[in-house]
């Protein structure tokens, strides 16, 4: 495996920051940056420039990770050539198929099987019901197959997010990347660090990711309630108090970030799903509970992994960066003080996380988590 990576400031060309000098060929290339960069319609053939023969996927962030730093603002570059392994990728618009199980299905159908160890996703972040498209993944994926990506940020300004395969990002994309091939190990996990507190409330009214009420009262005016003066500065607050979802007292309970509110029809509409049943707790975190989740989470990734990994892509959620703040990039040294310092890190801050719970086989759409997918060949 052989791996470029380069970040572009505003109004700069690219930089290279790895140490690779070779020519790559036909290589994967990832390319995760702020929204008001990738609207720039000069920015696709800049990249294409530097890799002719490069298969180029883009993601809007909310932040972008990229070796031990993270960045805000800028555009960051993985171009990774596998020695002997092979991927494929695919492609649909929510506009294709509106139907986000569907469009799931669809996508994992158009891939061979055979060979078949994993799938990376790119997802449309703003519209998308990540839960639903995972579930299509899931009604018709093979055990043996990996899944797990990310749904792509806007910073917190929650406006549109943008992604592509080999042409100028756009809205509604979702990219799917299948990686092939025997020698290839691919391990994936998340942990989040957060902590529920006050008292469980039931869903009574709800459909798919839109929230109506919590034990027969509007869920808004409750949440707005538990804000205080913090709901003036909806929905952006929503990312420092997520919900802690249990669907299912056997099962782990799932974390959901609020994406946008409706005053009018008295709702809020969540990343994933929060079904009719389920018991609801406010969360909050604080610096050290999410870099030691960090840590928890590459720990669970590194588990019974065979070869050290020579590439990660880490996932974490706008939310926990907005409680980091100045000491955001403290996760992602937990991180690699896990994984170690040779492996190539990349990735960005989302409004969603895919990845199934540490001994699981079932991939899940996570809030306020940090998710890793490391490879090697």
């Amino acid at each position: 495996m052989k791996i470029k990576q380069a970040v572009k400031e505003p109004g700069q060309p690219f930089k290279i920051v790895s140490k690779v000098e070779s020519t790559l060929k036909e290589p994967l290339v990832l390319v995760f940056g702020n929204r008001y960069a990738l609207e720039d319609g000069k920015l696709y053939d800049e990249v294409r420039s530097i890799f002719p023969d490069g298969h180029i996927v883009f993601g809007s962030t909310a932040g972008e990770i990229i070796g031990d730093s993270v960045r805000e603002n800028t555009v960051s570059l993985t171009a990774i050539e596998f020695e002997k392994c092979s991927y494929s990728i695919k492609r649909k618009n929510i506009l294709e198929i509106e139907d986000d199980l569907k469009l799931g299905e669809t996508l994992l159908k158009e891939f061979p099987k055979e060979g078949l160890k994993h799938i990376f996703l790119v997802s449309e972040g703003s519209s998308v019901n990540g839960s639903a498209l995972i579930q299509g993944f899931e009604g018709v994926r093979i055990d043996n197959i990996g899944l797990s990506g990310g749904l792509c940020g806007d910073d917190d300004r929650f406006e549109r997010t943008l992604a592509s395969y080999n042409e100028s990002p756009k809205e509604g994309e979702i990219i799917a990347i299948g990686f092939y091939g025997e020698s290839l190990e691919i391990t994936s996990a998340n942990f989040g660090g957060w902590t529920p507190f006050g008292p469980e409330r039931i869903i009574t009214k709800s459909k798919n990711n839109i929230l109506y009420e919590l034990d027969g009262q509007p869920a808004l005016d409750l949440y707005k309630k538990y804000l205080g003066d913090k709901a003036k500065e909806l929905p952006t607050s929503a990312l420092l108090y997520p919900l802690n979802v249990r669907i299912n007292e056997d099962e782990e309970p799932l974390v959901r970030t609020i994406l946008t509110i409706d005053n009018t029809a008295n709702t809020m509409t969540l990343a994933g799903d929060v079904p009719e049943g389920a018991r609801v707790q406010l969360m909050m975190s604080t610096v050290d509970d999410i870099a030691d989740g960090a840590n928890t989470a590459a720990q669970f990734a590194m588990k019974d992994r065979k070869n050290k990994p020579e590439l990660a892509i880490l996932i974490s959620c706008v939310g926990r960066k907005l409680v980091m703040d100045q000491r955001t990039e403290e996760e992602v040294e937990e991180v690699i003080s896990v994984i170690g310092d040779n492996a190539a890190v990349t990735g960005f801050y989302s409004y969603g996380e895919m990845a199934p719970f540490a001994g699981q086989d079932a991939c899940k759409l996570h809030n306020q988590t940090m998710t890793l997918t490391l490879f090697s060949e």
